[in-house]
Formats: structure tokens, C-alpha cells, sequence
């Protein structure tokens, strides 16, 4: 804090400068996991030190050359070798020069590539021939790895050269069977309609079955979360987060996960997978965003997204766009509200105020071009509904006052950020062009943004696996990757018990039909309340407050008309007779012969302290004290019978934990028998063709499969794909492990009239 300059490169708590003191302490930090065998560590901090080393400096190259050092023993040898092409085309530092081309040599014997490995040895012994830089010791050092290293590229040399396979380019091939004429990313089997009352949505035009594609969509912007960054304590140990967030392991452009991000030239906070992921998103909208990083973290993911679309809006008509957003304000006033009526969304015309009106082009439903076809593209987004008149006034001073801000600092820094001429330009940080003078319109724009994004915004979600790598079994949990703005996927109505499901790679979403859907019924999305997570009350009041309407949806009605059903899955029981208990304050046994009565706020209080237990249980199987940890679980779990429901979710989660503890111990029996009584609470809750049962049942095959269950496993592993398939598609992860545990599992087995042994 007594530094000033540190001060004065904070915004709002965040840090997105270069700073070759930020530079040394990473790579210091990362040096040290280094030598304590941590080499992902190693990996990630060292990458926080590239990302803060200005370009064509001795910092990046000593960065770079150190995480190429972490990728090696990580095995990521084609990575490996890039980062030692960055350190040199940097400025590597001669003297150090020999470790980084034993390094390289050893990458491409590895990799089978014996030639390239023998040139860059004949290239490092002209070197030392040439031009001695290190000491006596080193040198023999440097020699016997070089021995060791020659040895290698001559066994590789009698060997046929192998190529590294091809990466496989999963999503490319996931195409839409045929494709719709008026929505160019959906599947034929789904067409667009407009209701006066719901707006625009999707129906089936056939019959389509569970597991079907019907829309493939890029997002037309997306903005990867910054994840938690917390407020900096004092202290100059402090300056620097070593946090690890999802901004250091994605590119900020394709979303792609990456252990050697390569870092904008201007800012040390974008990072991208590739040099022209970087170029791509300078090209488009980094260019203008780089000064602004720390503000955009100030101000949040929404004013960021609302930047970006306008940004992306250049890339399209631009007069078109500015002349559609003027005629808005001068109808409509600056916050450009789309008209509800129902006649004015049928009659909705985008043309601009001078063009001669012909009824036959008027666009019948708002986001479609003259020709009635809606496309990913800005037109699209334009027409999402803000919902100003619903918003409350302080959301709407809020988003006003962000924009301003973002407004100002634009002028300020002399940006031109919006302009008609969007040729692709060489990455240059430094650049301070003229200011254009339609800012204030695409201000505008960006509110209108803002105020669409509490309805419109996606999360784009990715399925994080945990677990031990040394016991084989893994856990999975859906974690925010992205906020990002999808028109298709925006069209589709909520129901809190879809007939959809909804996953991505990368930027692109796809929606698989999750059930059968009859022709003519519409095709829903689950906004975030879902019957199987929420009761109707708390769907309803979340939906109201977030969406700005009423469900009534097929679940909340039935829930809505049996409103005194008795006690669901997370009920309470009788501690004498088993048997539920009914009633509101203080609950009731029903047992014909049973008089038990006790206070909920005692039942609840007593569940509350059972799962502070079972959170104490797994933070000692996290730090490796499983026995225990597994005789707390037991514990609880005895508690749990006493008075929980068979079927309550923190039942589930004990048996979960205890399978996984017993996993670790390499038990895979018991495993098994928890992890299946998990499954059952799993399936109560979501259902047997549910996404949740699928990642439920991968953990069981993995279980079978590493205990030698050979009959269980490729039965469990037949489930799992089954339900997997539907949601997810033949490309998911988990599916090709799976189909590699089956294979494998189908080789052990005895050929029928083979011999016996």
C-alpha cells in the first residue's frame, strides 16, 4: 500500500498491467512448486508470470523456458515444444540456451521424431564448440544428458517415424441431420411461431426421439467469469493473487481449456490458447477492450457482455445497425424498449424512417430478416426483450450509471471503438485512435444489452471432474465457465421439466431432445428452477423475480392443485416407527399407534448439525485421513436413519462420500454397495434418464471396473451410455471412456469354446 505506482494500477482491486515484479514473484512462486514435484502448479504460475512480462523481454523468455520445464514432466510434449519456441523467438538468454535444446531434443525423440531430434543436437554441439557459455561442471552435466539423449534418437532412427495423431475434431462433426431453412443452426424438425401472449418460440414439425440434435449454435458473444477474486490483504506478499480461477486455465476467446495460454501483448489479464485466438479477438473487440480490463472487472461480466455485442456489431452493417438504433431512439427515447403489444410485435418493421413501406416485407416475428429467416447474428440480438418497464428503477440507474462509466473511459482514452471499417489490424497495445462521433448511440445500444442480459444471458457451463488420480475414480460438478449470448437458444420457453438438454464445448451450445416430443409440442428449456431441485413455491418466486413471469408450466400446475400431498423427498421420519412425519411447525407421526410429536425447528436445527459433520468427514477424506473420515461418515450416516426420509438428499450424499472413501482405500466392494444406494437417492430425485443419473452411473462402471466386476461393469457402463448418449452425444468425454473401460472389459472375457486354463 505504500507504493503508489501499485496503487495507481489498481482498479476496483484488480491488477491487469505488466509488471515485471509480478513477472519475478510468480515465476519465483512457481519455481518453488516446481521443486516440491507440483508440476501443474508450476504450470499455472508460471503462466500468471508471462501473463504480467512485457513482450520481447528476458522475464517472458525465463517464464516461458520455466513452464515449458512443468509441460515436460506433465508429459504435454507438443506444448512443450511451443513454449521453447516462445522462449527463444523472446529473447532467451544465450547462456541458457544448451538446457532449453536438450529439452526440445528430448521432446522430439519422444514424440518420434528422430530427425529434427538429431539436427537440434548437431545444432546445440556447434554451439558448444563455438561459443563455451557455461561453467566445467555444468558442461558435464549438459554431456551425459546429451549422451543419454543421442542414445535415444538412434533406437528412434531404426524405428518407422511416428506422427502424433491428429487431434480429433470432435464438435466439427456433430452436424444437424438437415438443416432449417428459416433457422439456419436448428434442426429441420423444429420451426419458429409467435404468440401474442408468450412471444417467440420453438414446435416440433415431427415426432422426435430422445437424444435427437435439433440446434447446434455458436454464441453470438461470450465473456469467460473472472471466477472469485477476493479483495488483496495488506502486505506487499499480497500484491499478487495466487488464486487459480477459470481466466487462467481458458482461452478468453474460444473457451478452450489450455495449460500454456498464450497472453495478450497490452494486458495481463486476456489469454488465449493460441497466437490466433489472439489475433482474432484483437481483430474484433480486444483492441478496444485491453485499457479498459480492470473497469470491465469493476463494473461485472453483464457490462462487459454488453460492451462486446456492440463491438461484434461492427463486424456486420454498421449503417444498417446505427440507423436502426437511431430510429429506436427517436421513437422510443434511449432506452429502446421493444413494444409488448401484441399488434406491434406482429407488425414489427426494421427498415429505416426515409424507405418506402410495403406490407408484403414486413417482417412477421422481430429477429428475422426481410425474408423471414433468423440468423446468429446482431439484427437477433437486437430483438431480445430488455424488459425495461419491468425492471426496477434502481437495476436501471445501475445499468446506466455502468455504461456512463464505460462510456466515459472510451472518451477518455481516445478509443475508436466503434468504426465502419473493421479491416484486421497488427496487435499493437499503444494504439490511442480518434474517437467516433456516434458513441452515444451505441451507449445506448449497450444499455439495451445490459437490461436484456438478466433475461437473455446464458451460463455456459463445463462438467469439472475431481477425485483421486491414484484410486482411478473421478466426481464430477457443473461449474460456470462463461456468460454468453445465444438467439436461438434464447427463443426456447421455460418448462420446469424440459423436454431438452442443454450442453456445451467451448462457445457452442447443443440441445439434444431429452425425451420423446411429439409433433406439434413445443420444445422447452429449464431456465435454472427445475422440479427436481426446487418446490413450486420457491420455482415460482425465482421465475417471477428473474424472468417476469408465472409459471405454468405441467409441473407447477399438478403441484400447484395437490398442494397438501404430504411430506416429499426431503421429508422427516418418526425416530420410533420410521414412518414420516406430517404437519407444519411441530410434526406428527403417522403411525396408526404412534404419538410422537416433535418441533421442525428442532428437526431442522439437528440437520443442519449432521451436515456440518458430514462436511467434516469429507475435509479430512480431501486430506487423505480415510479411516477417519469413513467413521464419521458411518456416524452420520446412522444419524441420518434416525430421522431423515430414505430418500433425502444429504442420505445421498453420505452414501456418495462413503463410496468414494472406500474408493481411495481401494475397497471396491463396499464402493460399490454406497455408491448404489446413491444412485437410488439420485434417481428418486431426478429421474432415471436424468443427466445427474448419467454422471451417477459412469462413477459406478469405474467402480466395477477397477474392482474387476466384469459382468456389473459392462452392465453399468450400457446404462450409463444410454442416458449420456441422450444428453450429450456420441462426443462427450465420458462416453469415450467409457466405450475404452468396455473395450477393454470385452478383451478379458473367455472366447466361447476357447481353451480353458
Amino acid at each position: 500500500p505504500e507504493d503508489e505506482m501499485f496503487l495507481k494500477r489498481l482498479s476496483g482491486g484488480y491488477l491487469v498491467g505488466k509488471d515485471p515484479d509480478a513477472s519475478l514473484f510468480y515465476r519465483e512462486k512457481g519455481n518453488k512448486k516446481f521443486q516440491e514435484k507440483d508440476y501443474m502448479g508450476a504450470t499455472v504460475l508460471y503462466s500468471k508470470g508471462v501473463s504480467h512480462s512485457g513482450p520481447n523481454s528476458t522475464d517472458i523468455s525465463l517464464c516461458y523456458a520455466n513452464r515449458s520445464a512443468a509441460l515436460f514432466h506433465l508429459g504435454q510434449y507438443e506444448t512443450c515444444l511451443k513454449d521453447i519456441v516462445r522462449a527463444q523467438t523472446h529473447g532467451y538468454p544465450e547462456r541458457l540456451q544448451p538446457k532449453l535444446l536438450l529439452r526440445k531434443a528430448e521432446c522430439l525423440v519422444t514424440l518420434g521424431r528422430p530427425q529434427e531430434a538429431s539436427q537440434t543436437i548437431s545444432d546445440l554441439e556447434s554451439n558448444f564448440a563455438a561459443k563455451p557459455t557455461v561453467s566445467a561442471s555444468q558442461f558435464q552435466i549438459l554431456q551425459r544428458t546429451l549422451c543419454r539423449v543421442k542414445v535415444k534418437v538412434q533406437e528412434k532412427e531404426n524405428l518407422p517415424e511416428i506422427f502424433p495423431e491428429a487431434l480429433t475434431k470432435t464438435f466439427e462433426g456433430v452436424d444437424l441431420r438437415e438443416e432449417n431453412e428459416q433457422i439456419p443452426c436448428a434442426s429441420s424438425s423444429v420451426s419458429l411461431h409467435i404468440d401474442p401472449l408468450k412471444g417467440r418460440y420453438l414446435v416440433a414439425t415431427k415426432d422426435i426421439l430422445p437424444g435427437e440434435l435439433l440446434v447446434k449454435e455458436d454464441a453470438f458473444v461470450s465473456v469467460l467469469n473472472p471466477g472469485e477474486m477476493p479483495p488483496r490483504p495488506h502486505g506487499l506478499e499480497n500484491k499478487w493473487d495466487i488464486q487459480v480461477t477459470s481466466g487462467d486455465l481458458h482461452c478468453h476467446r474460444c473457451l478452450r481449456r489450455t495449460l500454456a495460454p498464450v497472453p495478450c501483448d497490452g494486458c495481463s489479464y486476456a489469454k488465449y490458447c493460441s497466437q490466433e485466438c489472439m489475433q482474432q479477438a484483437w481483430d474484433r473487440y480486444h483492441s478496444v477492450e485491453c485499457s479498459l480490463g480492470a473497469l470491465l472487472l469493476t463494473l461485472g461480466v453483464f457490462c462487459h457482455v454488453a460492451l462486446r455485442s456492440a463491438l461484434l456489431a461492427r463486424c456486420e452493417d454498421v449503417d444498417e445497425v446505427i440507423k436502426k438504433l437511431c430510429g429506436e431512439m427517436s421513437k422510443q427515447g434511449i432506452c429502446l424498449p421493444e413494444s409488448e403489444d401484441p399488434a406491434q410485435i406482429l407488425k414489427y418493421d426494421l427498415r429505416g424512417e426515409g424507405e418506402k413501406k410495403d406490407e408484403a416485407v414486413v417482417t412477421p416475428i422481430p429477429g428475422c430478416d426481410i425474408n423471414g429467416k433468423y440468423e446468429r447474428n446482431y439484427n437477433a440480438v437486437f430483438h431480445l426483450l430488455p424488459h425495461t418497464e419491468n425492471h426496477s428503477p434502481e437495476h436501471k440507474f445501475l445499468c446506466a450509471l455502468s455504461v456512463s462509466a464505460l462510456c466515459r473511459q472510451l472518451e477518455a482514452a481516445g478509443l475508436q471503438a466503434f468504426t465502419t471499417d473493421l479491416k484486421p489490424t497488427k496487435l499493437k497495445a499503444a494504439e490511442t485512435p480518434v474517437l467516433c462521433a456516434e458513441l452515444n448511440v451505441w451507449g445506448v445500444a449497450m444499455l439495451r444489452h445490459m437490461l436484456q442480459l438478466q433475461c437473455n444471458a446464458q451460463a455456459i457451463t463445463t462438467i469439472q471432474h475431481t477425485g483421486s488420480k491414484e484410486n482411478l475414480i473421478t466426481d464430477t460438478q457443473q461449474v460456470r465457465l462463461a456468460t454468453a449470448v445465444f438467439p436461438v437458444l434464447s427463443l426456447l420457453n421455460h418448462s420446469c421439466s424440459p423436454n431438452t438438454s442443454v450442453s456445451f464445448i467451448g462457445t457452442i451450445a447443443t440441445i439434444r431432445a431429452s425425451q420423446l416430443i411429439r409433433r406439434g409440442q413445443e420444445i422447452f428449456h429449464c431456465y435454472g428452477p427445475h422440479e427436481s431441485r426446487m418446490g413450486v413455491a420457491e420455482r415460482r418466486q425465482k421465475l417471477r423475480s428473474q424472468y417476469f413471469f408465472d409459471c405454468d408450466c405441467p409441473p407447477c400446475e399438478r403441484e400447484r392443485q395437490r398442494p397438501s400431498a404430504g411430506p416429499g423427498q426431503e421429508a422427516f421420519r418418526c425416530h420410533r416407527c420410521r414412518v414420516l412425519l406430517q404437519g407444519d411447525d411441530v410434526l406428527s407421526c403417522g403411525g396408526p399407534a404412534c404419538m410422537e410429536s416433535v418441533s421442525r425447528d428442532l428437526l431442522v436445527s439437528r440437520l443442519q448439525d449432521l451436515q456440518r459433520q458430514v462436511g467434516a468427514a469429507q475435509k479430512r477424506l480431501r486430506n487423505g485421513r480415510l479411516e477417519l473420515a469413513i467413521q464419521l461418515l458411518l456416524e452420520c450416516q446412522s444419524d441420518a436413519k434416525s430421522f431423515l426420509s430414505a430418500d433425502h438428499s444429504v442420505v445421498g450424499e453420505i452414501e456418495d462420500t462413503l463410496a468414494q472413501a472406500y474408493a481411495a482405500l481401494g475397497d471396491w466392494e463396499k464402493s460399490a454397495t454406497h455408491l448404489q444406494e446413491s444412485l437410488r437417492v439420485v434417481e428418486v430425485h431426478h429421474g432415471p434418464s436424468s443427466v445427474e443419473m448419467g454422471h451417477e452411473l459412469f462413477k459406478l462402471a469405474q467402480v466395477f471396473f477397477n474392482g474387476c466386476a466384469i459382468p456389473e461393469a459392462l452392465n453399468t457402463i450400457q446404462k450409463a451410455e444410454k442416458v449420456l448418449l441422450v444428453h450429450y452425444g456420441p462426443w462427450n468425454d465420458e462416453i469415450r471412456e467409457l466405450q475404452k473401460m468396455k473395450s477393454c472389459l470385452l478383451d478379458l472375457l473367455p472366447i466361447p469354446g476357447g481353451p480353458k486354463e
